[in-house]
């Protein structure tokens, strides 16, 4: 039964949004009308017959939370043998945020009327990946679409504790070097002021650690103000140029050479290349579509490009590992992984170890550098005010030896 988008009045006079089922859109206005509503607006809910800011709507997706939730409850659905259109409606009820609840009662229109899963979601590009929908369509065409959802849930939810594993360890320094940073311009343009304004009056020549820090303290009470809106206006400049390939290949491939920060580019968007790789091998996807797909879950723009020269060395009869390592982007242990699986026929297992290995040496560094950076910002902090507090005091001591 196809599914519409409604906008109605409530006995209340106030608008309401939300979903509602019917074989026509006059059966939807009936059904709004018993319930109490006035209908406003019936929409059909299908991205690609979404009009001016429906469509935008449709076009936000899915987080990465929303898309494991969604998957493992559809996993679990269809592998207790319930029918795809039913376990579609009911992960469609269980869901409470309306935007998920209508992409996917907008699969299961498309599933009503005779399609494939996999068409039903290629409707919501913006909400399911490529990847996706090629791995669902795998696992239709094989006839185990429960065991190919099964490694989607468990893919969506590996993705998402890296990334949550990855924004936690962000969040400490950067409030931390902040705080710091808000600290030291603080002293600078409210405390220092006040304090050496006494010395300006004595006549006497001040020590030069003083002078420093007034000069200091002048030049960003005077331009600070001016020097934070050069830098807005240049991140948002930095920003407009990155929508240009040209420019953002220039600045990933430049971070690349830079030693610590490569090391973890590198790890992050392998990680990712494998895993993805690992679960559309694993659903039968061919294997030059599947370096195709999983190449573009890759952010690094250079490694990107890696892999697709990989899939063309591939179609002329390299083997994966060779093909990658040609590129020296990435581990030396993921590519004998690689090599090992295509060795034994066990391809998909040795890429979901490289991904796992590539993610356990991920948080060894992001947990050595977190312990390092407090530390290092603590001994920093401490030297700034220690510096601060020496100008202020050096002035006293000597006006103490003039008095003596």
């Amino acid at each position: 039964m196809p599914a519409f988008e409604y906008k109605a009045l409530n006995p209340g006079g106030r608008e309401q949004r939300g979903v509602v089922e019917g074989d026509t859109p006059r059966q939807a206005r009936q059904a709004l009308r018993e319930r109490g509503l006035q209908p406003l607006d019936i929409t059909t809910i299908t991205e690609g017959k979404q009009q001016g800011g429906m469509k935008h709507r449709f076009n936000q997706g899915l987080s990465s939370t929303e898309l494991a939730l969604m998957t493992r409850q559809l996993s679990t659905l269809v592998r207790s043998g319930i029918p795809l259109e039913e376990a579609l409606g009911t992960a469609a009820r269980q869901n409470d945020k309306p935007r998920v609840k209508r992409i996917i009662m907008g699969v299961r229109t498309r599933v009503t009327e005779g399609h494939a899963l996999e068409a039903g979601l290629r409707d919501f590009p913006g909400a399911f990946p490529e990847l996706y929908s090629a791995t669902v369509a795998a696992g239709e065409k094989s006839g185990h679409l429960d065991t190919v959802l099964d490694r989607l849930a468990d893919y969506a939810e590996k993705r998402q504790d890296m990334q949550q594993r990855l924004s936690m360890a962000l969040i400490y320094p950067i409030i931390l070097t902040t705080i710091a940073f808000l600290v030291v311009i603080g002293l600078l343009t409210y405390v220092v002021p006040q304090v050496v304004e006494v010395f300006e009056n004595l006549g006497q020549e001040l020590p030069l650690l003083t002078r420093s820090l007034i000069a200091i303290s002048d030049f960003t009470k005077s331009y600070g103000l001016l020097i934070l809106i050069a830098l807005v206006i240049a991140v948002v400049l930095f920003a407009r140029m990155l929508r240009s390939d040209t420019f953002r290949y220039r600045v990933h491939n430049g971070l690349l050479t830079l030693p610590l920060l490569s090391r973890l580019i590198k790890g992050v968007n392998t990680a990712r290349f494998a895993r993805t790789l690992s679960i559309l091998v694993a659903s039968s996807v061919p294997v030059l579509d599947a370096l195709r797909i999983s190449a573009q879950v890759v952010r690094n723009l250079p490694m990107r490009e890696a892999i697709m020269n990989a899939s063309a060395s591939v179609r002329e009869g390299a083997s994966i590992n060779a093909a990658l390592e040609s590129s020296k982007l990435f581990p030396p242990m993921t590519l004998h992984l690689i090599a090992s699986g295509e060795s034994s026929g066990k391809l998909e297992i040795m890429l979901e170890r490289a991904a796992d290995q590539q993610e356990r040496e991920l948080q060894t560094l992001l947990g050595t550098l977190l312990a390092l950076f407090e530390p290092i910002m603590i001994l920093t902090m401490g030297i700034l005010v220690l510096l601060i507090v020496l100008a202020i005091l050096l002035p006293i001591f000597e006006l103490n030896q003039l008095v003596k």
